[in-house]
């Protein structure tokens, strides 16, 4: 049954409820089951503002305190299963003496190489040329992450990639690929990745369930007797917790697919389709889908997030992600310039110019923005009883942004917030500086302009607001190495993650020096610097 329980209703719903250990049998129980590891990601875009975003203590066992006065304050309640990997470098970084990767674009070459570790094609040797194919459409030459881990070790060879607020992607701000040049488009309406979990939304025509499910039946009342029978049996309490925790997120989240997104001419229809529930996730042009109340607990990407919980704790996939759109304009955090131009400090593309008003400020709330739905994302995996602890001890919840600080786009330096320890594989309640294990690694430069007592200037050619590009730069290869070996991936001869394969992975990659992208792979292969970052592990 792949570690699922089907609940069946009389009129042909299925819905996956968790995995739980004590009413399996006899020959089950004399052995129990290790509970399956789990990659959730959280990918945002434009970066943050790094001296606000880092605690002071960059190597270091953290505290709650050390996180009150900084973005990562909402995670606070989280501290003893938190990790901060400090001194990480991303690869193929866009200057623009083009010194430290291609010379394509500023988001194309950073996104399409950020999971593949790939140089993107066709290549341009002109950071400021306009032409479509190099600036707009060029891919990377390799598979990414995602499908890297889901080839080993989902059920059907794929991940589950969540495009919150279901919004298309082109080739600048994707970064999940099959194959070379392959972009990937994941799921976008709420109740399409429903389907995808259950199979209840993808009848042409609608079943009984489906249409009381779409008049806003919970979707628990529709599987009530096979639950009723299900409760029945002699389990645990942490099983029988379990399973009233996933009760609550699927009748919350469900019942807002089904009803609170649905539109007049859907529910006139009484259709299933897919098409109809895209049309049920999309707002009107300018609408802010994150931010808008869904319900009192949930907003847009909130629902997002919920599914991803759903997901894992029905071990669906192992390998999951949540990506956040590119350019938004957050209305409902009262701004009135997008995230792009916002993150350029001058309210447009432009890269030399005069300060908006009080930009470091809106660029804080959407740090902020962001900051509370991971913590939201946290929340929910660590309220499910899993083995001996909860849901979110057998994940690693990552968050990872594109770039260090927005204006520079630099890559060194990178914030990324793990969450969990996959199963004990990772150190918790750390800051840890792979780099050196130095304590005092710098927070980044990202307010040296564009606050009081500062220039009111800015220059993102320059990259100023960046952190110096001679700190942090331990290859964010060694990242995914740790992340995959932690998950159960397994590698060849060569260290490259291969099925079938029976080592640690060692390599991931075509290139683990940035410099190495500039001119779009003219270099042999190389992995300079293989392995794993030892300094993560538990054990060390």
């Amino acid at each position: 049954m792949n570690r699922r329980i089907f609940l069946r209703g009389l009129g042909g719903a299925c819905v996956a409820a968790p995995f739980l250990g004590s009413i399996t049998d006899s020959t089950v129980k004399a052995q129990p089951a290790t509970p399956p590891k789990r990659l959730i990601v959280m990918y945002t875009h434009y970066g943050c503002i790094t001296t606000r975003f880092f605690p002071k203590k960059s190597h270091g066992a953290l505290t709650a305190a050390d996180l009150q006065s900084t973005t990562l304050k909402h995670l606070a309640p989280h501290v003893d299963k938190l990790l901060l990997p400090r001194g990480i470098r991303a690869m193929n970084e866009w200057t623009v003496n083009m010194d430290r990767g291609q010379g394509n674009d500023r988001h194309l070459q950073v996104n399409g190489s950020y999971f593949t570790c790939h140089p993107v094609t066709p290549n341009s040797d002109d950071p400021f040329s306009f032409e479509t194919a190099t600036k707009f459409e060029a891919r990377p030459t390799g598979p990414s992450l995602d499908h890297v881990i889901a080839r080993q070790l989902s059920p059907d060879g794929e991940p589950l990639l969540m495009r919150v607020g279901n919004f298309r992607e082109g080739a600048p701000t994707a970064i999940s690929y099959a194959a070379p040049v392959t972009q990937y488009p994941g799921l976008g309406a709420p109740a399409e990745i429903l389907a995808s979990l259950t199979g209840l939304f993808t009848d042409p025509l609608p079943s009984p369930d489906t249409y009381h499910a779409i008049r806003g039946k919970s979707i628990i009342d529709l599987v009530r007797h096979d639950l009723d029978s299900l409760a029945r049996f002699d389990m645990s309490q942490a099983d029988r917790n379990k399973l009233e925790a996933w009760k609550a997120m699927l009748d919350e989240t469900v019942t807002t697919v089904a009803s609170g997104q649905c539109n007049t001419s859907l529910a006139t229809a009484l259709g299933a389709t897919r098409e109809n529930f895209d049309l049920a996730s999309t707002l009107p042009s300018g609408d802010d889908v994150l931010t808008r109340r869904i319900s009192d607990s949930l907003d847009g990407a909130d629902l997002y997030s919920n599914l991803a919980v759903l997901a894992a704790a029905c071990n669906a996939t192992p390998v999951i992600f949540l990506k956040y759109p590119g350019n938004f304009l957050f209305k409902g955090l009262g701004l009135t310039l997008e995230s792009s131009s916002m993150s350029y400090r001058l309210g447009n593309a432009g890269m030399q110019g005069t300060c908006v008003p009080g930009v470091i400020d809106m660029l804080l709330k959407v740090d902020d923005y962001y900051a509370r739905k991971f913590a939201h994302l946290v929340e929910q995996l660590d309220g499910i009883d899993e083995g001996d602890g909860t849901l979110l001890d057998n994940c690693a919840a990552v968050w990872f942004q594109d770039v260090s600080d927005g204006c520079a786009r630099n890559l060194n330096n990178l914030p990324i917030v793990q969450v969990g320890s996959a199963g004990g594989y990772f150190k918790t309640g750390w800051a840890v500086n792979v780099e050196d294990g130095s304590p005092d690694l710098t927070t980044g430069n990202s307010e040296i302009t564009c606050v009081d007592g500062a220039p009111n200037e800015v220059d993102g050619s320059t990259q100023a607001t960046g952190t110096d590009p001679s700190l942090a730069n331990a290859p964010i290869n060694k990242y995914f190495c740790s992340l995959m070996n932690a998950l159960g991936v397994r590698a060849g001869a060569d260290g490259f993650p291969a099925p079938g394969g029976s080592e640690p992975v060692t390599h991931f990659g075509m290139y683990d020096r940035t410099e190495d992208f500039i001119g779009g792979g003219v270099n042999p292969p190389t992995i300079h610097d293989p392995g794993e970052f030892a300094a993560l592990k538990a054990s060390s």
